[in-house]
């Protein structure tokens, strides 16, 4: 019926008239009227095409596409999913339609995709390899492009360049220097807050503190910074700071991608700050290579020297034949990646964290006693340690896998391909499911986080999921899948167990209500996701009160503080 309107829509002027007349079915009607009807028609061309492509698969049929605007900046509803979908449907999405894999084919603006929450078809399109069929579109990495090709952003053999220079960086050396600095840092925090004079401390932000801690690590241990917690990384003029900095631009990049650039240069204030903010941090991360190379330089191929993460990779950069160097542009495109990357996955997974510890008291404690049963109340953690406390790695995972940072991969079908599908939970084998080119497969990580096909209640804090699984085992996917895992997994993991077993031992969490709240009420209203280039929780409240053997009270008798309760002992009791 659309061919057939198509066929027999003319255009012509009206010899009687200054208006434009179209004649349509014998009907002549208005120039408006008539470009509309071309317009609805050529939509519901694109829908049928959509729907064709893939496959007839039973999913939504939207107007926009929801990782692109306008559809990404509408709030999620029943006909604009909008970019929240996966998050604040993630228990209800794959339910809707009995299936693991849904298709969303907009009409309107956008490419037709398929969203899984399946592992096995995540492995298949994530894999990569040289001889996959799907492909990562440069559009699903515009954000971290705009500082140059890097690593989270490259595809293909430009990835395994990346990879082959940057590996060598992430060593046991490294992780050495990441546990012993999280607790300098860590007795840093504490000394500048002042909490050593205090019992209690009320944080109304932990992020405040996680976001600080997590870039003074990767400062000092990915780019061998001096800083410290009262003197955090500057940009080159000392007028902003790269956590101001970076916030700013990660929470701008949709605009940073999407506006004009003669849009972001007009004299208003949210434009200027953005402008200021990747103006500070280009030149910091130029500083940065400018500086490797000259250390390297004098340095030259001996073991002198910085042995950071980032004077590492120059190195190793350096030492390859010059058609497999990285150009200065991909040196500062890994710079900011690891930036990004290296502090904010972390900070926001400590924030979930605490936040659940303070929720589950019998969790914590359970924690609580491996720490002083591998560690004790009176010395430092060592790096050895850190296979033994497994339940503290366990509850960072848990968090981790209830708000995974890199909350959707994207891969698109490079040519007419055919994906295994697993059969539903219960029956064995796959089935045969054409990809047409150019669609993309969406890897829903929240998704597969949440599916009951791999978890257990899915929206249940369970930490004991991970108490025997290898900290490096693949069943943990939070971290991606594959060969395209994160490189700073081990990185990240080495500084949140360092970082919390201090912090457990030293303080009990809890959370901070409202009046009248429950503590359900606190979950349903702290721990909800907070969405931009990663996935993180929004603003959490915490209260800390001090953990100790023994307390003295003003009366002589010594109370013995476990888990908040004090129970009177005689002075010379001990």
């Amino acid at each position: 019926m659309a061919a057939g309107l198509l066929d027999q829509a003319r255009f012509f002027f009206s010899s009687h008239s200054n208006s434009y007349k179209l004649q349509f079915f014998g009907h002549e009607v208005g120039l408006g009227s008539a470009l509309f009807m071309i317009y609805v028609v050529s939509r519901v061309f694109k829908l049928i095409h959509g729907i064709s492509a893939v496959n007839g698969l039973p999913g939504m049929r939207v107007p926009f596409r929801p990782l692109a605007l306008p559809g990404a900046i509408i709030p999620t509803t029943w006909w604009n999913p909008g970019l929240r979908f996966t998050w604040i449907w993630r228990l209800t999405f794959y339910k809707q339609y009995q299936n693991e894999n849904v298709s969303m084919v907009p009409f309107i603006s956008g490419i037709p995709s398929i969203y899984t929450s399946n592992l096995d078809v995540a492995r298949q399109v994530v894999g990569g390899g040289h001889k996959s069929n799907f492909i990562k579109p440069q559009s699903a990495s515009q954000a971290l492009l705009l500082w140059g090709m890097n690593l989270i952003a490259a595809d293909g053999d430009t990835w395994r360049k990346h990879r082959r220079i940057m590996g060598p960086a992430f060593n046991n050396q490294l992780y050495q220097m990441v546990w012993e600095e999280t607790l300098i840092t860590y007795r840093e925090m504490v000394s500048a807050e002042n909490w050593s004079s205090k019992i209690t401390i009320d944080v109304p932000v932990i992020q405040r503190l996680t976001f600080k801690l997590a870039l003074l690590i990767i400062g000092k241990c990915g780019f061998g910074f001096s800083f410290n917690w009262s003197a955090p990384p500057t940009a080159p003029d000392g007028n902003m700071s790269i956590q101001g900095a970076l916030r700013i631009v990660a929470d701008s990049s949709m605009l940073a991608v999407a506006a004009p650039k003669w849009l972001l240069s007009l004299p208003y204030r949210r434009f200027k700050k953005v402008r200021e903010a990747h103006e500070q941090l280009m030149g910091f991360m130029r500083s940065q290579v400018a500086d490797r190379k000259a250390d390297i330089s004098d340095h030259g191929s001996d073991k002198e020297g910085r042995n950071d993460a980032f004077t590492l990779l120059v190195k190793a950069n350096e030492d390859e034949a010059s058609k497999l160097q990285l150009d200065d542009q991909e040196l500062i495109g890994n710079v900011y990646a690891m930036l990004f990357a290296g502090h904010e996955t972390t900070a926001h997974t400590l924030a979930a964290t605490l936040g659940f510890l303070s929720l589950y008291q019998d969790i914590q404690e359970e924690v609580f006693e491996q720490i002083i049963s591998v560690v004790g109340w009176d010395c430092d953690p060592v790096y050895e340690d850190y296979a033994c406390l497994n339940k503290v790695l366990a509850v960072f995972y848990e968090a981790l896998r209830m708000f995974p940072a890199g909350f959707i991969l994207i891969r698109e079908a490079e040519e007419d391909t055919v994906l295994q599908i697993p059969n539903p939970p219960g029956q064995e084998g796959t089935t045969p499911f054409p990809v047409s080119k150019g669609v993309q497969i969406i890897v829903d990580m929240i998704g597969i986080q949440y599916n009951p096909r791999y978890f257990d209640e899915p929206e249940e804090y369970k930490p004991s999921r991970w108490y025997n699984i290898s900290s490096e085992s693949e069943a943990f996917s939070a971290f991606s899948i594959g060969p395209r895992t994160c490189i700073g997994r081990k990185f990240a993991t080495t500084e949140a167990v360092a970082f919390l077993t201090v912090l457990l031992r030293d303080w009990k969490v809890e959370p901070i209500l409202k009046d009248g709240e429950t503590k359900e009420g606190w979950r349903k209203r702290v721990l909800d996701a907070r969405l931009v280039l990663t996935l993180g929780v929004a603003d959490v409240p915490l209260r800390f009160t001090k953990r100790s053997k023994y307390l003295e009270n003003n009366n002589g008798s010594t109370p013995r503080i476990t888990f908040g309760v004090s129970i009177a002992l005689p002075a010379s009791g001990f």
